[in-house]
């Protein structure tokens, strides 16, 4: 089959689904061997679907039809994606399946990415890899960003397009967090704007109207609180965080205590200079732990969003030092280091700023990332400054989604 011969509708049938594709797609090949993308698929499936795009080396295809399900599959058990939602698109794939399916992705992205540094010479993701489910692993989700229709109604946008599917639910979200806002007889919104919608650790529902980001960045300005102080509570453990409702926190109620936890546990380090950074740091969460894991030692907190200047009563007795800037900005001012913990967004740390803090040799790194892909590219980047993968921890923190974080130490080699 030509290269021509596959855009324009044309079906391939009997495709078997033998791994999933970062992003959540399912992986097949068409009879001339190309890869073949399909979602709602799920490994052992055989399908028929129709291309929708073809390239030299791989093709993306619909599917029209299950030919042979796979045992890994169930209903789809989420309302939203069930109408074309983009929200969970795991919810066709058995629970107890999810977690071994996102480990063979990361470990994918690994050996194609990360080991040619030398990285992972001392680390076998095959044998080493801890996995971690937190729960629940329904009803996690504490925060979400609806889009708004033409009609003023908020909802959930169809899986790949910026279509607005009002009136559905979905399972991720913890119970009540839709009320009067989702639904037949919800309140009206401004077209075309996103609809903030956050619970937290108070139990307080804050509704927030503000202009809808494009793609890949994220808008932080509130245009109009519309339920809710808009300013939000988060805890974790004793430690209290009070910052906008537009503002990055992670998506699982369990998530922060447990990256914290893993922070502190991994970061520990008897280093002299008792310094720490903590890069992308946001609000501060883990200014705490990256304390304690120094012995008390000054922490230099970095992240570029206006909540990094927010005071955080919460951090007063700590030795640290917010800095508003860009990570990328530089360093050069800061003491160095014995550990650095790196929260980047999911694209990554990136060569430049892995490179000036590899110069300043913290005798211990902490790097968490939420994609795969840059994850893997930016542990190669460590591997090129002579630093090795000590242990690593893939953390099913979005349960229902192919989505998940991953948390990786690394030493000096």
């Amino acid at each position: 089959m030509s290269t021509s011969s596959l855009p324009g509708g044309v079906v391939l049938e009997d495709i078997e689904i033998t791994a999933m594709a970062h992003g959540g797609e399912g992986l097949g090949r068409a009879p001339d061997g190309r890869v073949v993308f399909i979602a709602d698929t799920v490994v052992g499936d055989v399908v028929e679907a129709e291309v929708t795009r073809a390239k030299k080396r791989w093709a993306r295809a619909s599917l029209t039809r299950i030919t042979v399900p796979s045992p890994l599959r169930q209903p789809v058990s989420c309302p939203a994606a069930a109408a074309g939602a983009g929200c969970c698109d795991y919810s066709h794939i058995r629970p107890e399946a999810q977690l071994g399916l996102k480990a063979d992705v990361l470990r994918g992205q690994l050996g194609a990415l990360a080991n040619r540094s030398g990285v992972l010479d001392s680390f076998d993701p095959a044998a080493d890899l801890a996995v971690k489910e937190l729960d629940p692993v329904r009803g996690w989700r504490t925060r979400v960003r609806l889009g708004v229709d033409g009609s003023g109604r908020a909802g959930l946008r169809r899986a790949r397009c910026t279509e607005v599917l009002p009136g559905v639910h979905c399972s991720q979200v913890v119970e009540g967090i839709f009320d009067g806002i989702v639904g037949a007889h919800a309140r009206r919104f401004t077209p075309g704007a996103e609809v903030v919608v956050v619970l937290d650790s108070n139990s307080e529902r804050h509704v927030v109207e503000t202009t809808r980001a494009q793609r890949g960045r994220r808008v932080e300005r509130i245009d109009t609180v519309v339920e809710g102080r808009g300013s939000v509570v988060q805890r974790v453990g004793v430690y209290e965080f009070v910052f906008p409702a537009t503002a990055f926190w992670q998506a699982h109620c369990a998530a922060p205590e447990h990256y914290t936890a893993v922070v502190e546990k991994w970061g520990a380090t008897n280093d002299s200079r008792r310094v720490g950074w903590d890069l992308y740091g946001g609000v501060g969460v883990f200014v705490p732990a990256i304390s304690q894991a120094t012995g008390g030692g000054h922490v230099d907190s970095v992240d570029y969003s206006p909540t990094a200047a927010t005071p955080q009563p919460s951090l007063d007795g700590f030795d640290v030092r917010r800095h508003n800037q860009k990570v990328e900005v530089g360093f050069d001012n800061f003491a160095d280091p014995a550990l650095v913990v790196l929260d980047p967004p999911r694209s990554g740390a990136g060569k430049e700023v892995i490179g000036k803090t590899a110069h300043r040799r913290p005798n211990k790194v902490v790097h968490v990332g939420c994609d795969p892909a840059t994850f893997s590219r930016d542990l190669s980047f460590w591997g090129e400054h002579s630093y090795a993968v000590k242990a690593m921890e893939l953390i099913d923190a979005f349960p229902g989604t192919h989505h998940f974080e991953t948390i990786a130490l690394l030493e000096p080699r």
